[in-house]
């Protein structure tokens, strides 16, 4: 293939896959499914990289981040943007209403949008592809952030038009997706988003892209800061022409007065919990752009809109005391043991602090009043002190110098924000790893949970996680709550936990930085664990997506005397430690070129018992089903992915089936 043709392939690949990017990411309604998607995705990385000249910074394969940088350039906005005035009530919105009548002299309609909880960015096309994008900063000059942009798949590198503009949108992150990713960061013993605007805000700040590429952002656009030559008359009519050339647009409703747009302020503080991202308020502007240019602006905030905002609910509480917890990575959390009160329907007794440099910001003592809310109305965090309650006989917090657990000297590295327990054999660190050990997606012992593991820690039956391997029935059976049925079945789990890929075992350890994907990772490109303890990091770096950090971290546990103790004690006990689906070349591919879909609740298996089955058996498993879906595994209460399959006329199986073909 010469490189006239190349281009055209290139081209038409770029075409495809943006199309399926805006169905999938903006309209949210896939054409084809994920295995489809990734061969299109190769065949032009494979076709870029044959040929690097080809290569443009709007191509789809350009996402996944590029060359850190030392630091953000500035961008000075081409049109300022500027804050909202506020109100809280409907008379404020009354008031702004007659502001707005008496200076154009008529009524006036109205938009009403969601006032997403995120982080404000400006992007910026040429020609129609994306050339720049930044923060909002101070309205006037904000930061570049334009790579870590472009790994935001519902961000278009390039419009369905050859345009110049430059559009205003809000980076955030789903409330699911938000939960997800702090599961990740408590696998990899890291400090928990306080929120999802926080998180949001954080990944879009990193001089790495390729960390950002890794968190899940979305977007919502919702004005249009300049434009070529093309005019509009009215806000709404530039939102649809957004969502024409390739944008994923703000929810909106148009109102005909300010009555109207007071129902839809109560409408949505009653429905705002059914939405799957965070909102704290509604923005509305007035619709016609003549009559926004007529009214213009303030120094800091337009005189044509307001932003209507939801009053969080806060309680007031006092702070009996701050206690320390202690991650299995050392990390040592302060947190708040709060007088119980009930916010935004459920009883709050504790808080998280964070860390210390978060208590001495907002000078948290220990017999405080304070007001505490429910950040993105899921977690709890302290607000602020009531200051004017204090009596003189707070306590103030002083981090412990040693862990309050095994009494280790604490330690808080440069450049961290966590104090640590240095010492690997701490109690409460042993614990946690244990329980992660032992959690579902690493090998997944039924019936060891928190409870179970401490009671076998308090009867010094283990001390660390391969001590488990050499429980025998009779030791268990004295405890309390283990009967001999009870003893036996934990037994049999453990036993049975043996014969794991090597990869849940490697995740299982705990390794910092090191979670399910890269765990997966090392176990392909090792194959076994003798192995990955003996490489070097240059080897380990080698492998595409293990960044410098992870590396070093692996390399640091490997050389550690008491964790070769533990892999020793785990190999000698019988736990496999090598990459079966990679090494037995027996294994029969029965499933190649099958891609299943799972719906519902799964009896006989976990949703990813059943995934490790497919795969391991050559087959793909999807998150949606279309045309080309060959099987859709349904268990109870199995909902519009069953629909779509019999719509489709795709094969639907239940779990007997599946045992069958298995």
């Amino acid at each position: 293939m010469d490189q006239k043709e190349a281009l055209e392939k290139i081209n038409k690949l770029r075409e495809k896959i943006n199309h399926h990017n805006y169905q999938y990411y903006v309209l949210d309604a896939p054409e084809i499914d994920d295995y489809a998607y990734d061969l299109l995705m190769k065949e032009l990385v494979d076709l870029e990289t044959q040929f690097p000249e080809l290569i443009t910074s709007d191509s789809p394969s350009q996402r996944v981040g590029g060359v850190p940088l030392s630091a953000f350039g500035q961008v000075t906005h081409t049109v300022p943007m500027l804050s909202l005035d506020n109100s809280y009530d409907p008379g404020d919105l009354r008031e702004f209403d007659k502001r707005i009548r008496k200076a154009v002299g008529e009524s006036v309609e109205y938009v009403v949008e969601l006032k997403i909880d995120g982080l404000s960015v400006a992007l910026r096309y040429e020609d129609g592809r994306l050339v720049q994008g930044a923060t909002r900063g101070d309205g006037f000059v904000g930061e570049d952030i334009t790579q870590n942009l472009r790994t935001i798949k519902s961000i278009p590198l390039r419009l369905k038009e050859e345009e110049d503009l430059e559009v205003r949108g809000e980076v955030y992150i789903s409330r699911e997706k938000f939960a997800e990713l702090n599961q990740k960061q408590e696998e990899k013993g890291e400090t928990l988003f306080a929120n999802p605007r926080n998180a949001a805000a954080g990944s879009l700040r990193q001089l790495d892209s390729k960390i950002t590429a890794q968190r899940p952002l979305d977007i919502f656009v919702f004005n249009i800061q300049t434009i070529g030559d093309r005019g509009f008359h009215t806000h709404t009519e530039g939102l649809d022409y957004l969502k024409s050339v390739g944008f994923k647009t703000s929810i909106y409703e148009i109102c005909q007065d300010i009555e109207g747009v007071i129902e839809q302020c109560e409408k949505w503080a009653q429905k705002r919990n059914e939405l799957p991202f965070d909102i704290d308020g509604l923005v509305i502007k007035v619709n016609d752009l003549q009559l926004r240019e007529h009214l213009g602006t303030r120094s800091k905030s337009p005189r044509w809109a307001i932003a209507y905002k939801f009053p969080a609910e806060q309680q007031r509480t006092i702070v009996q005391d701050i206690i320390i917890q202690v991650g299995r990575t050392g990390a040592l959390t302060p947190t708040a043991i709060l007088e119980p009160v009930r916010v935004a329907g459920s009883v709050i007794g504790r808080a998280t602090l964070h860390n210390e440099d978060f208590i001495r910001q907002k000078d948290i003592r220990i017999g405080d009043h304070v007001w505490i809310q429910k950040a993105g109305d899921v977690i709890p965090e302290v607000v602020n002190v009531i200051f004017d309650e204090r009596t003189g006989e707070e306590q103030e917090f002083i981090m412990p110098k040693n862990c309050p657990t095994c009494g280790h000297q604490t330690t808080r590295l440069e450049g961290e924000a966590v104090t640590r327990c240095m010492n690997s054999a701490c109690p409460d660190q042993l614990r946690r790893g244990i329980i992660h050990f032992v959690s579902r997606n690493a090998m997944n012992i039924e019936g060891l949970g928190e409870s179970i593991v401490a009671l076998l820690m308090e009867h010094k039956l283990i001390h660390d996680v391969a001590d488990l391997y050499y429980l025998k029935k009779e030791d268990l059976i004295p405890l309390e709550r283990m009967g001999e049925k009870s003893a036996q079945n934990l037994i049999d789990a453990i036993e049975k936990s043996k014969n794991n890929d090597l990869d849940r075992v490697i995740f299982g350890l705990g390794i910092k930085l090191v979670g399910e994907r890269a765990a997966g990772l090392l176990a392909d490109a090792f194959g076994s664990m003798d192995r990955l303890v003996q490489a070097s990091y240059e080897e380990i770096t080698s492998i595409p997506e293990i960044g410098d950090k992870m590396a070093e971290s692996l390399v640091a546990f490997l050389k550690e005397d008491t964790n070769l103790n533990v892999i020793g004690k785990l190999r000698a006990a019988g736990v496999n430690m090598e990459n079966q689906a990679a090494n037995d070349e027996q294994v029969e591919k029965r499933f190649e070129g099958f891609t299943f879909v799972l719906t519902g609740t799964l009896e006989k298996y976990t949703r990813n018992e059943a995934k490790e089955i497919i795969e391991r058996l050559g087959g793909r498993v999807s998150g949606s089903v279309s045309k080309k879906t060959s099987y859709v595994l349904a268990g109870a209460e199995a909902g519009s992915k069953l629909d779509k399959a019999v719509e489709l006329g795709v094969k639907v199986i239940n779990e007997d089936e599946f045992q069958n073909m298995i």
